[in-house]
């Protein structure tokens, strides 16, 4: 009986040592093919060199014939005399125009898949006040609208969510990653306040979409003042309770407590302002306030435009889809708005204010083009203009050294139609510009044809 207890033992011990030795085995294993994995999953090779393209970099001059060096996601250098590392992978882009890749500064990606499924939309939350709401949480990151807008050329757009008074906090993501939190490039963008449309509006597709507004701007305007008052008593209170300890803290106020981001001037206002007399309503609020605001819509900003640039608030251009909002301003009114706005020195940006059409971001700007906007500055509406607006242009929407690499390779024009997207590179990653229009492309290449 000892002997067999010994020889138990000892093929426990053994058992237990071939675990171990399996165990490091394959531990092994799976740690070289992931490593493996990770030098093929389109991060590596760590340095690629464009070579050969003509370099729009949007803001300086263009470049005939450059190169452009990418080391760890970002521009290491650029310019027409630059040297290629001997470890770079060299993309020749000969006959081929490098651009910035370009900001959709207004959408519902990721938020809306068919609008006309109820299940699949999930860009409005209940209720009138949410500011604790936030796009990022309910960001689909498969959507199939992302692959389609990134194959275009739009490497970045702006998330917000919509309803209400207080409709919650967009957020700004990179069209490229495994989940929501992986295309987060800033979280909390600014806080979405939509104020009533102009009556009798004929926006939206064949004019219906559009509802009348419930309340008037003044009444409004004036229950937010009341909600941003709250929020600072709420503040004062809670400070001076921290300072004594016989005084209770205030009891918790969720609305407050995510405005005071917003009265203490660290996070922008989106208004959603659309007519002329609303427009110069919201400046004096935002003057009287002191609080940092940025304009969507602004379809008769052209009848206001110096007292726009005046209060020096950005403006986001709503889509240009849309019919004029009274026929009284002319059919042609939302295309030449842009222009007027630019011209007096209104900084602008583009957005398709939609999922399904993102992609169609850069006719936007080309149809302010042909109604008297300039071209370079339609083109910075769609790049640089919106990163400056929203804070991230020290990381984006220019090509220039230290930037991420958020490139687009096209063989003309990009904002022409017929301009064809060769590659595209976000944070110097090329991305796959398969998506559902290509494989419909290729499904019906193949069908036969019936005589």
């Amino acid at each position: 009986m000892r002997t067999m207890r010994i020889f138990t033992k000892t093929q426990q011990n053994f058992s237990r040592l071939l675990f171990v030795i399996t165990a490091l085995g394959l531990s092994f294993l799976f740690s070289s093919l992931f490593l493996n994995a990770a030098d093929t999953d389109g991060k590596s090779p760590k340095v690629l060199a464009i070579v050969n393209a003509r370099i729009v970099p949007v803001v300086g001059e263009e470049i005939a014939s450059g190169t452009i060096i990418i080391k760890d996601g970002r521009i290491a250098e650029i310019g027409q005399n630059v040297s290629i590392p001997k470890e770079a992978q060299v993309i020749e882009a000969k006959g081929l125009i490098a651009y910035p890749g370009m900001i959709d500064a207004y959408s519902s990606l990721g938020l809306v898949e068919i609008s006309g499924v109820s299940a699949t939309v999930d860009n409005r939350e209940t209720g009138r006040i949410n500011p604790q709401v936030k796009a990022i949480e309910a960001l689909k990151y498969d959507s199939m609208h992302i692959p389609i807008a990134r194959a275009n050329g739009i490497v970045a757009a702006v998330v917000a969510p919509t309803g209400g008074l207080i409709s919650g906090q967009s957020t700004l993501v990179k069209l490229d990653g495994w989940t929501n939190r992986e295309m987060v490039i800033k979280e909390s963008l600014a806080l979405q306040v939509e104020l009533p449309r102009i009556r009798g509006s004929r926006g939206g597709f064949m004019g219906f979409g559009r509802q009348e507004a419930t309340i008037s701007t003044d009444k409004a305007l004036a229950e937010l003042k009341e909600l941003f008052h709250k929020a600072r008593m709420y503040e004062k209170r809670r400070q001076t309770a921290q300072k004594n300890i016989l005084l209770p803290l205030p009891d918790f106020d969720e609305t407050s407590l995510f405005l005071l981001p917003v009265v203490k001037g660290e996070l922008p206002v989106m208004f959603s302002v659309h007519g002329d007399k609303d427009i110069l309503q919201t400046i004096r609020f935002v003057q009287e306030e002191k609080i940092k605001a940025i304009f969507y819509g602004v379809e008769q900003g052209f009848k206001v435009a110096e007292e726009i640039k005046k209060a020096g608030i950005p403006c986001i251009i709503g889509s240009l889809y849309d019919l004029p909002p009274t026929w009284e301003d002319g059919y042609d009114s939302l295309f030449v708005n842009p222009g007027i706005l630019n011209k007096a020195g209104v900084k602008i940006a583009f957005s398709s204010s939609s999922s399904s059409a993102s992609k169609d971001l850069p006719y936007h700007a080309a149809k302010a083009v042909a109604f008297g906007l300039d071209r370079k500055e339609a083109l910075k509406a769609v790049t640089i203009y919106p990163a400056e607006i929203f804070g991230v242009d020290g990381i984006m929407g220019s090509l220039e050294k230290g930037k991420l690499a958020s490139i687009v390779l096209a063989d003309g024009d990009l904002l022409e139609f017929g301009t064809k997207i060769e590659k595209v590179f976000i944070e110097g990653k090329e991305v796959d510009l398969n998506n559902r229009y290509t494989e419909l492309l290729e499904k019906f290449k193949k069908r036969e044809l019936k005589m």
